[in-house]
């Protein structure tokens, strides 16, 4: 009997060590300008080409800013640089590249699924630990470092070490107003932010089964955060369905063929793990994070830890340096935190359903005094859609401003950051110290939440706002 994950693994298994290593095929890379670069160089150096450029797809997303002068010039030197760099080379080298004119460009890991570049069964790499989103399509789809992306252009090959597995089942139906981003922090609070780590997660359970090819892929994006480097999801009905008609789906001479391979892309009935975590969809609320990690996630109406509750000497000094840089004092509720920012975006929550739900929460309301927010769609595509639909007007009303695509503030990369002591209600995944800037102090929630602090000038629960 075997899992997803090992099915997926074994089909690309070129070789074989002693040791239980394994010499991948590789389906399909992502790159974007802050890796790519040395590894172009490498390539370079060693004379080497690249081995199959037509599975490439090249995307600046990181350091690129997002207003709208970015098109005519990127003002920081370094950043120039490397988006310059990835541009040419791509060029050089006929690697398909989405350029900052470019309607499709944005977020590399919103990016690939949105074009139907990723397909249940496939490997895929980037020079990113959040490739892990791409999991979601029944892929096995994960991060690696610069030499490594190198190795892939040159040899459409990696070496792994194949990883224990673990199988997430969460039943139960989502209530009102908790997303699934809720979901993941409320499970890497549970089982920490190590507990995957030599780990492959696959999620399944009835709850998985409903959610949507989008919210499937913050829940896989957010499987970095408990240390584990692959989360997937098994393909099913949704993952066909959103798949159609993509620009990059196979061609309809190859769809049946396809499809039948998606559908039978399953873990056996009776397959073992190594690890098994139950979870009770129903049981979760909307959570926000206090300290310095996802780990540090609890419900809205709970109060800050204290230290002195923590097990051990370890946890304890641990709680303390967090609560230290967060500004925070212990047992004060969550919903006194007040906040000066706020960022809706990143590949974790930048999709048009992302969106739409921030939307809801701000139509016909007003950002609190004092409050500045930002809105940054995943893609050009996101952006386009989020603009017929009038969701642009809903959030530009309330007073936020709509940005251009791009990581912006999920990290301190680019010219959206975080000035010392600023605190930010964001959608992003992760938040250790001085990731939004230097100094920035950034509470990760779901993009309801993120909006209702927007409007309230604090960590509030979204259900207790009333109608506009």
């Amino acid at each position: 009997m075997a899992s997803l994950f090992s099915k997926i693994w074994d089909q690309h298994r070129v070789a074989g060590n002693d040791d239980g290593a394994a010499l991948l095929y590789i389906d399909r890379q992502l790159i974007h300008e802050v890796t790519s670069p040395q590894a172009f160089e490498a390539l370079r150096l060693a004379g080497r080409s690249v081995r199959r450029p037509a599975t490439v797809l090249a995307v600046p997303d990181h350091n690129v800013p997002t207003t709208a002068e970015r098109t005519a010039r990127v003002a920081d030197p370094e950043s120039r640089l490397q988006i310059q760099v990835l541009r040419d080379t791509a060029r050089d080298l006929g690697l398909r590249m989405f350029d900052l004119d470019d309607a499709r460009q944005g977020i590399v890991h919103v990016v690939g699924p949105e074009q139907g570049w990723i397909h249940p069964g496939m490997t895929v790499v980037c020079g990113d630990s959040h490739t892990a989103t791409l999991g979601a399509f029944g892929a096995l789809a994960f991060g690696i470092g610069t030499s490594d992306v190198e190795h892939v252009l040159a040899t459409q090959t990696l070496w792994l070490s194949k990883p224990r597995e673990m199988r997430v089942r969460i039943d139960g139906a989502l209530n009102r107003w908790v997303s699934v981003k809720d979901l993941a922090l409320a499970l890497i609070a549970d089982i920490g932010a190590a507990a995957g780590a030599g780990y492959a997660i696959e999620y399944c359970g009835d709850t998985v089964r409903r959610l949507s090819m989008e919210q499937r892929m913050t829940l896989c994006n957010m499987t970095i955060e408990a240390g584990a480097r692959f989360g997937l999801v098994a393909p099913d009905a949704i993952t066909l369905a959103y798949l159609e008609q993509r620009p990059f789906a196979p061609q309809a001479r190859y769809r049946d063929a396809a499809l039948a391979y998606w559908r039978q892309l399953a873990s056996d009935p009776e397959t073992r793990y190594d690890r098994e975590v139950l979870m009770d969809a129903s049981a979760v609320e909307p959570h926000v994070s206090w300290g310095t990690g996802p780990q540090d996630s609890l419900p809205i109406g709970a109060r800050v830890p204290d230290p002195a509750d923590a097990g051990d000497e370890e946890q304890r000094a641990r709680v303390r340096r967090a609560l230290d840089y967060m500004g925070l004092d212990a047992g004060m509720p969550l919903t006194d935190i007040t906040i000066d920012r706020v960022f809706i975006g990143s590949c974790t929550n930048g999709r048009i359903e992302d969106l739409r739900s921030a939307a809801q929460v701000v139509h016909g309301r007003k950002l609190a005094p004092g409050v500045s927010a930002l809105v940054v769609p995943g893609s050009g595509l996101v952006k386009r859609q989020a603009e017929q639909e009038g969701l642009d007007r809903m959030f530009i009303d309330a007073g936020f401003e709509w940005r251009l695509p791009g990581c912006s503030l999920c990290l301190g990369m680019n010219p959206d950051q975080l000035m010392p002591g600023e605190r930010c209600a964001a959608t992003s995944n992760r938040n250790f110290e001085g990731r939004q800037g230097p100094g920035g102090r950034t509470h990760l929630l779901s993009p309801a939440m993120a909006a209702a602090a927007a409007i309230t000038g604090r960590l509030c629960d979204v259900r207790e706002l009333g109608p506009a």
